[in-house]
């Protein structure tokens, strides 16, 4: 399948900018399952510095932010070839030992829910840990109803546990949260999904992938119930949605002389991923 994806990230800034970097990973590399064919990020208030791959193996891109703007949009398209392996993504590489995989982050710390978790899933599949991951991805889609507007980035897997709701993001946390606390290396993966009937979305999507031995990195998509396919296109990986995240960053803007009530920065995204009839 040939997929076509046009994201767009635009700031709108209370004041004019007095300084700012961005760190985007929103670069696709090929790999198994996927061939990127195109892809460039383009912006406009910023200006690209240095591109390299982080310690996950993530394409990375510094940008400065022009000075005095009060309006950045960060593009990213291309289009990317990509093929069902079930799941399957291989062997470990990168900078990275696999044990870093399997200690927690804040958010994905095992508090009693997730340690509860983990110990019903590791009882009910004995000692197959693919079996175990399979399961996992079940039970958490079971306790972690897939819905907007109760959590956000700062959301801990405990947190989106104990709610029982939450989005992708939250799920996937879960999810890595009681894979660790069996002992099994799990990542969080960020990156776009292409939806039967529907080119445009609210934003990119988040999975999580485990690791078993013979086999490497599997990846599971709680919210949607499967483990993906030719429909998904990983971008970027790593211990939680923060390693992972397409843009993050530090602004900082001029302050407001007039004595006016403080108008809050903006931002809106936009993201279409339109799958492509190949001749």
């Amino acid at each position: 399948m040939q997929l076509a994806i046009d994201h767009a990230t635009t700031y709108h800034f209370a004041g004019p900018i007095r300084r700012g970097l961005q760190r985007l990973r929103l670069t696709p590399v090929t790999a198994r399952g996927q061939t990127v064919l195109a892809w460039e990020v383009a912006c406009d208030g910023a200006t690209v510095e240095v591109s390299y791959d982080d310690e996950y193996g993530n394409r990375t891109t510094l940008v400065s932010l022009t000075p005095g703007t009060t309006t950045v949009t960060i593009r990213a398209q291309g289009r990317v070839e990509t093929r069902d392996e079930a799941g399957v993504v291989g062997r470990h590489a990168g900078y990275l030992p696999l044990w870093h995989f399997a200690r927690e982050t804040p958010l994905t710390a095992a508090g009693a829910g997730i340690a509860a978790l983990a110990a019903a899933v590791a009882r009910d599949a004995a000692h197959d840990q693919l079996a175990r991951l399979h399961l996992l991805a079940e039970r958490v889609g079971e306790c972690v109803a897939y819905a907007h507007g109760h959590t956000d980035v700062a959301t801990t897997a405990e947190a989106a546990l104990g709610a029982a709701r939450g989005v992708c993001q939250d799920q996937a946390h879960v999810f890595i949260a009681a894979a660790r606390r069996m002992g099994i290396p799990a990542r969080y993966v960020s990156g776009y999904l292409q939806i039967d009937g529907r080119d445009d979305q609210d934003a990119g999507h988040g999975w999580a992938e485990g690791f078993v031995e013979g086999i490497g990195w599997i990846g599971f998509d709680v919210a949607n119930a499967i483990c993906p396919d030719d429909r998904y296109v990983r971008v970027a990986t790593g211990r939680d949605y923060l390693d992972a995240a397409p843009v993050k960053g530090l602004t900082s803007t001029v302050p407001d002389a007039s004595g006016a009530a403080a108008v809050r920065d903006r931002m809106e995204i936009t993201v279409a991923v339109r799958a492509l009839a190949v001749t």
